[in-house]
């Protein structure tokens, strides 16, 4: 008997936990928590995913060549250009192999039809007017409007998922040190294959600083820029107290002191702009400066100093052909030439150095006045995140065969008058930068800056990686030894991500593997070159509106802006002219130390 009534006891111990558990499961079904539908990301192809009810969603297909529940049945054209369309590893090929080809299509009306083709591909791909923000993840008034926040190509992961990166991956993200300490530090330096060097990572800084001015005591996207593009700011200020601080209210020309008979931004004691320096630093190495933070890099300041010269060259060129121009009409005038000057320099010596392309990149707005182009420009949160490319930083700096640690370097402006600029650009010309891509390969004084982006991302509630993949329309990674061609750095994402659908923008662009003897891989050229372009098109000096002589004061403005080079930046503003390109010397010939010259 009392093992019966042990026997019916289990029974209806087993009967009450099944019970139970099917009551608690079916009041959790009722509840409000529901997944969003939204957070498993069903809608392909730019689809847009809007929720219904509390488990129910549509995708909206409209103008992506697609339909179906999850916009994943193309439409016959896109079933046609689909099957025509190259492979974006086959055409990076094609653009970097072939060189009797490439210099043959350089030479005729082709290469204008290919740079046509370049900039409105990858432009197109980049939504105007802007989309998103950080606050609404749909289309809003707010969002197009307030320009203190960055935009964004994807909306945020939806705050109700389950998971951060929506349904994927570990309930909780990895560690950032344990990140930047595992993938990020650099055992060995690794030089950049491309031959890219410190002077194309300074100016890498220097340019972006313009547009990339993150508000980083108020989480969640915001920007300090009042400019969404190339406007100079680093140059000028981004606001008008600081431009007429800076400005000398004579011949449009801005202040300056002089050293040893050259000219050299102005002390801080002497214009009082707010400028970041420790205290260690004295009143005499306080430079003052558009962007407030570039007294922490002699490359920074050089660039600087450079186009401070240039700006009043150009002055004197303006006021030399229009005596009557005020110091007002100067200022604002040449202000334009710097700008154009710079778009040029970005586009056909800059970028052509990061694509590693053959074909030969060219400035020149006509080619898009006939195509469809909006000529404005949103600075995305997503691009902010993707540039920082602090693995180029070496390990020391080399000037004049003296080795220079970071503790000498830093906030040491000193560097730039001792040496000079000449010498200044020719060691940063001739020092090799660090490969970006791969993993592994930064300086233990810039791994908080990799540590900053991911904690940044978070708080956005950036979508996962392989979003963005297939918004770039690359497929997405199956795996982590994908991603990166090798074993103990897939393991160890594993480990700490759990699933690849699940691994972080930024985490996911500076680790995958390069591409073969490239600066970084493939994610980073298919994103990074879309919000580049379209950026520096899509400046108002490009439109037909602006791009005429007038502008620039006549035709020699133009043709300062339409044939300005590195090289001319430099040569045309020092005492003798150094080596310089964002490429290291290619042959003994480029290495050999140059003589002074005033012939460009």
């Amino acid at each position: 008997m009392h093992r019966g009534i042990m026997k019916e006891f289990g029974l209806f111990s087993i009967w009450l936990f099944i019970h139970l558990l099917l009551v608690h499961s079916s009041s959790c079904a009722g509840e409000p928590s529901v997944v969003n539908p939204c957070c498993y990301y069903p809608c392909q192809n730019s689809g847009v995913c809007v929720r219904f009810g509390t488990d129910g969603y549509e995708c909206d297909c409209i103008r992506t060549g697609f339909h179906g529940d999850n916009c994943t049945v193309p439409e016959f054209w896109t079933r046609v250009h689909l099957l025509l369309k190259p492979s974006p590893a086959a055409v990076h090929y094609i653009l970097t192999h072939f060189q009797f080809f490439w210099d043959i299509i350089n030479n005729t009306f082709l290469r204008d039809t290919l740079m046509r083709l370049v900039l409105t591909v990858r432009s197109h791909l980049i939504p105007s007017p802007p989309t998103y923000n950080t606050k609404y993840g749909y289309l809003s008034w707010e969002s197009y409007y307030n320009i203190s926040y960055y935009t964004r190509l994807l909306p945020p992961v939806p705050e109700d998922c389950p998971l951060p990166m929506g349904t994927k991956g570990k309930s909780v993200l990895p560690d950032t040190k344990v990140l930047a300490e595992r993938f990020f530090r650099r055992n060995k330096f690794r030089p950049d294959p491309q031959g890219t060097n410190l002077m194309f990572a300074f100016m890498a800084q220097h340019f972006t600083h313009q547009f990339f001015k993150t508000n980083h005591k108020v989480p969640g996207g915001f920007t300090k820029a009042l400019g969404h593009g190339v406007d100079a700011g680093n140059i000028y200020g981004d606001n008008l107290a600081r431009q007429l601080q800076l400005r000398l209210h004579k011949d449009g020309k801005l202040k300056y002191q002089l050293v040893k008979g050259e000219m050299y931004p102005p002390r801080v004691s002497e214009v009082p702009v707010h400028m970041v320096y420790p205290e260690a630093v004295t009143p005499e190495q306080r430079l003052a400066i558009g962007q407030e933070v570039f007294g922490i890099l002699p490359g920074l300041t050089m660039y600087a100093t450079v186009w401070l010269r240039e700006h009043n060259r150009v002055c004197d060129i303006l006021k030399t052909e229009h005596p009557t121009w005020d110091d007002e009409q100067l200022f604002q005038t040449t202000r334009l030439i710097i700008i154009g000057e710079t778009i040029n320099i970005i586009i056909e010596e800059y970028v052509q150095q990061l694509s590693g392309y053959l074909l030969k990149m060219k400035f020149d707005p006509t080619l898009l006045f006939n195509a469809r182009f909006q000529y404005s420009n949103r600075i995305s949160l997503e691009f902010c995140h993707l540039y920082h490319w602090h693995p180029l930083m070496p390990d020391s700096f080399i000037i004049d065969g003296e080795e220079i640690p970071y503790s000498q370097f830093i906030y040491n402006t000193s560097l730039l008058t001792h040496y000079g600029v000449e010498k200044l650009v020719d060691a940063f010309s001739r020092q090799p930068a660090g490969q970006i891509g791969g993993g592994k390969n930064s300086h233990e004084v810039v791994l908080k800056v990799a540590e900053m982006v991911i904690r940044e991302s978070r708080a956005a509630r950036v979508q996962p990686f392989n979003e963005y993949r297939k918004r770039f329309n690359l497929k997405p990674y199956t795996s982590f030894y994908e991603l990166t061609g090798e074993t103990e750095m897939a393991r160890g994402l594993e480990e700490l991500y759990g699933d690849i659908d699940a691994l972080e923008l930024y985490t996911g662009v500076l680790l995958e593997k390069t591409r073969s003897d490239g600066i970084f891989g493939e994610s980073m050229v298919e994103m990074g070159a879309p919000f580049s372009l379209k950026g520096l098109m899509g400046n108002p000096i490009c439109s037909p509106e602006y791009w005429k002589s007038s502008t620039f004061g006549g035709e020699t403005g133009f043709n300062i802006v339409k044939t300005a080079t590195l090289k001319k930046l430099v040569c045309l503003n020092t005492k003798w002219c150094p080596y310089v390109d964002f490429h290291v010397p290619r042959n003994e010939e480029e290495a050999k130390p140059r003589k002074p010259s005033t012939e460009l």
